[in-house]
């Protein structure tokens, strides 16, 4: 062997590594939760250099690679259950059973309880009483059933707390690995039916509080050049208030709005009892049942009323006893016990008052001409147009979390542009669809049936597939969310139509 050789091959050592980028080979990095780190085919643990965010499932290196950096979890089911997420939630301020149980109140006491006495309408007198506690019974079965499957993926994923579509995602990673290809997906169904549904009551809304204005405004301009304007008129007025107060991207100074809200409307649901029982007619005034035809119409109206399953999540995460969320009595039947029955309560007498006259909103059939049922409207139209900027916050930050990456150093002039078309598209969507009874309905049979019926029920069926015993016996837990996800997959299709034809033909 020549020396020229020899020198070669002495010199290779001393060549700083990092130089010699042919003869380095790949390295396959998988992420440790455990040690925080990421473990190379080498059983080496190496610090994480990458951005991680724990609350993405799973967690993905920022450079592009689309490989997980979270391990699947295993089959052995004693492990999991060593993890007790409970003990592993770093909460500043949790909150107390009764905290919970008015923040549930809150977040289901919305607008649709002024929608239920119309509801009543397309189902009848007593088969609207039933069908209601049916559905809510239903709703709250749903919202155990995610709650449950997420604290059992809390365990096996080691993860504190999960949210809705963190849940949808965690279930088909450690689902059956025929499905783990699905697990971006359902995140992202989750997500985008939470966006769809929030922006359509946001549509919703200005309707709501147009047609309240409308009719106040009305009466005192009887025989002037301003009397019956047009509805959309009044709607497109709104524009400038509503981009003004949802250029407000702090929830803080939004806290007082949404309790100026929560006044007015109890303040302004007191008077409407107090109209509701003068002079009640007789109930043999009134259809028991009104027909199968305008039933799907019933469905999506209640669930749109019913269904809060978006705030069920957070609500939970930040429980002090999260234990007491769903046990028994507990928070969520206690709270959605007490929603069904007052959604109940005014449906049926709201309808027994009114019968085929009952309007779209109930507070739309209080008397015009007196001081009382004016402000009622105006007291209801004021704090619905509050509630805008609450229910805007959500799908504004689903979106902007997806898309703020892109945006570079102009991130704040992206975010308010992004506001601002979001909040013209509402209200270019409610001046083409100003029916608010179809509308109510066309969102709660199209988005709600999936948010919160279908997912909740797959999201279930997929946890606890390939487990010991996971489907139960005679596998009745599959067979329960087959017939779920049908229950909810016919309220869908029926109500999508029948509400896409009323807005058509123009019902309200």
């Amino acid at each position: 062997m020549s020396k020229k050789h020899l020198h070669n091959q002495a010199a290779i050592p001393l060549a700083p590594a990092v130089f010699k980028k042919p003869q380095m080979r790949p390295m396959i990095a998988e992420y440790d939760p455990k040690k925080k780190g990421v473990r190379n085919d080498l059983s080496d643990v190496v610090m994480v250099k990458y951005k991680v965010d724990p609350n993405e499932i799973p967690v993905e290196q920022q450079a592009g690679s689309t490989l997980p950096l979270m391990e699947i979890p295993g089959r052995d089911i004693e492990a999991d259950e060593d993890y007790n997420p409970f003990d592993h939630r770093k909460l500043a301020h949790p909150t107390s059973d009764m905290d919970t149980l008015v923040h549930l109140l809150k977040g289901s006491l919305g607008s649709g309880i002024l929608a239920m006495p119309v509801a009543f309408r397309s189902a009848g007198l007593f088969f609207g009483l039933v069908a209601t506690f049916a559905i809510g019974g239903i709703c709250t079965y749903c919202v155990h059933i995610l709650v449950k499957t997420a604290h059992e993926l809390c365990r096996r994923m080691q993860k504190p707390s999960l949210g809705f579509a963190e849940t949808a995602e965690a279930a088909f990673l450690s689902g059956p690995p025929a499905v783990h290809k699905f697990s971006r997906l359902a995140r992202a169904m989750v997500n985008w039916f939470l966006v769809v549904d929030l922006l359509g009551c946001c549509c919703v809304y200005i309707v709501f509080v147009s047609k309240n204005v409308k009719q106040v405004v009305d009466f005192y301009t009887i025989g002037s050049d301003y009397h019956d304007i047009p509805l959309r008129v009044y709607m497109a007025a709104l524009l400038p208030l509503l981009i003004l107060m949802n250029l407000l991207r702090n929830l803080k100074y939004l806290a007082p709005f949404s309790m100026i809200a929560n006044l007015l409307v109890g303040t302004g649901m007191g008077i409407t009892f107090y109209y509701l029982f003068q002079d009640i007619p007789s109930i043999h005034e009134r259809y028991p049942f009104t027909g199968f035809e305008k039933l799907p119409t019933f469905f999506g109206t209640a669930i749109f009323a019913l269904e809060g399953i978006g705030v069920v999540m957070p609500l939970e995460n930040n429980m002090k006893t999260p234990t007491h969320f769903i046990g028994c009595p507990g928070v969520l039947n206690t709270g959605m016990f007490f929603v069904v029955s007052l959604y109940a309560f005014v449906g049926f007498f709201g309808y027994l008052k009114y019968g085929e006259n009952t309007e779209s909103s109930i507070t739309l059939n209080l008397p015009q001409d007196e001081i009382l049922g004016q402000s009622v409207k105006l007291m209801i139209a004021v704090a619905i147009f509050f509630t805008y900027s609450l229910q805007f916050y959500v799908p504004m930050e689903i979106i902007w979390k997806n898309v703020r990456h892109r945006f570079g150093a102009k991130k704040n002039f992206a975010e308010y542009s992004i506001r601002i078309a979001l909040i013209v598209m509402t209200l270019c969507i409610a001046i083409a669809i100003p029916n608010l009874g179809p509308f109510i309905s066309l969102v709660g049979a199209v988005c709600l049936s999936f948010l919160g019926l279908i997912f909740p029920s797959i999201i279930e069926t997929v946890t606890f597939w390939d487990r010991p015993n996971g489907l139960g016996r005679f596998n009745w837990v599959l067979w329960k969310n087959i017939f779920l996800v049908c229950f909810g997959i016919l309220g869908f299709i029926t109500g999508a139509y029948v509400s896409i034809l009323d807005i058509i033909h123009g019902a309200d």
